[in-house]
């Protein structure tokens, strides 16, 4: 469920029509429902209720301060992949003790930062990165809590881009080598080991192989602790899929998903924190554009939008799909027309969909993607020097701007001349 609905034939934020929000701040642009991110946070939050638990926003989803502030406001904890991310959770408010540090390539200055900073734990994924984290924690007089990430060998039945959990991945160490890592890290000074992480994927929707994952993690738990390790902290990453075709079977609930936590997990007396981000965020934004131009073509014809793969990459990086609507509600009954709706970048691959039917749309009409809270403004760019799209907020009948559109000077005045220019 989200909040993006049709009242009085116009397409809503909560309370604000989009058009109104287009007319004050021009196209494309993000907007994010207050209600919505707030409704699927406690999602997550109720379906672990019973259980001493933790949910980490996975923020790399999206990372603007409104966000993180709401959803800290909330009780969130925060999972970051960067030393950006962790100043932003910071800067947001959030405390060291809620931040967890995962990542394969954290650098010596961002174990630096995030120790003097404070920090739940760090996801540690090699043994190199071990030993850096323990040489570092030596130089600051520190102890790094961690867990280590293992690789289960499951498939996600994910796309590739975003499946983790495989052999062949970058991700974790390999579950048969396990105990051999943990030995180790009992043994490194200013390392103190407080749990076992997994994360096998992005955009899951199915429960199988959040099963097949945590079966082995509970095997894995009994193993370590005869070994002598304490632990105490299970981290489950994220990676619960959301609907972004609307005429497809929903993906499991949070409620399912914390049901299975329970009956898999639940019985080694263990703080679970998961890292829900794409749930959270997805469907709790829309991307709003305004068609320039229709355009005839040989055998297809074409909807030419404002917003392009500079601003919402997906499609062209994923072969994702996005529902597309008009901003004003289609009579009932209306004759649909199939359109390849495109961007204005001079690149084949601007394209967000082929052949999709839609009722009538013509030049100036406003049309809002669906679904786009996750993975569309965090990944944006300025390729072609079109400005960062900006983000609103809406909260009720409120909306504000969250990042503004910067302008043609802005973006050029970044540059510096080298002397001889």
């Amino acid at each position: 469920m989200d909040h993006f609905l049709y009242r009085d034939g116009a397409l809503h934020a909560e309370d604000v029509p989009v058009s109104e929000i287009a007319a004050a701040v021009g196209t494309p642009f993000y907007c994010y429902s207050t209600a919505t991110l707030t409704r699927h946070f406690r999602l997550f939050d109720e379906a672990l209720e019973g259980t001493d638990h933790l949910v980490c926003y996975a923020m790399k989803a999206a990372s603007n301060q409104a966000i993180l502030k709401t959803l800290a406001a909330l009780g969130a904890g925060m999972d970051v992949v960067s030393g950006g991310e962790y100043a932003r959770a910071r800067a947001a408010g959030v405390p060291g003790d809620r931040i967890v540090f995962s990542g394969v390539g954290k650098t010596r200055d961002e174990m630096r930062m995030a120790l003097s900073g404070g920090i739940r734990q760090f996801n540690v994924e090699s043994e190199p990165e071990l030993a850096a984290l323990s040489a570092v924690a030596q130089e600051t007089g520190r102890t790094a809590p961690v867990t280590i990430r293992v690789n289960p060998d499951v498939d996600a039945r994910t796309h590739a881009k975003i499946a983790t959990g495989k052999a062949e991945n970058k991700f974790g160490v390999p579950l048969s080598r396990a105990r051999t890592v943990y030995a180790e890290a009992a043994a490194l000074p200013g390392i103190e080991v407080v749990g076992i992480d997994v994360h096998i994927g992005s955009q899951l929707t199915d429960l199988a192989p959040f099963r097949q994952a945590y079966e082995k993690v509970a095997e894995l738990t009994g193993t370590l602790r005869a070994d002598g390790h304490d632990i105490r902290r299970l981290d489950l990453g994220g990676g619960l899929g959301i609907p972004y075709a609307r005429s497809n079977e929903a993906p499991p609930l949070p409620t399912d998903y914390g049901a299975l936590i329970k009956e898999t997990l639940g019985h080694l007396g263990c703080e679970i924190e998961i890292e829900p981000g794409r749930l959270v965020v997805g469907n709790a934004g829309v991307l709003v554009t305004r068609v320039i131009y229709a355009k005839e073509g040989e055998g297809r014809d074409f909807l030419i939008v404002d917003a392009a793969m500079n601003d919402l990459i997906r499609p062209a990086m994923y072969e994702a799909h996005h529902d597309i609507v008009p901003a004003r509600e289609p009579a009932p009954g209306a004759a649909h027309h199939p359109y390849d709706i495109v961007g204005p970048v001079c690149e084949t691959g601007d394209t967000f969909a082929r052949a999709r039917d839609l009722p009538p749309v013509a030049a100036d009409d406003l049309v809002a993607f669906r679904s786009a809270g996750a993975y569309g403004a965090v990944m944006a760019s300025e390729y072609n020097t079109r400005p960062l799209v900006p983000e609103v907020m809406v909260h009720g009948d409120q909306f504000a701007v969250i990042r503004p559109r910067p302008t043609f000077d802005e973006i050029i005045n970044r540059d510096t001349l080298p002397p001889w220019l």
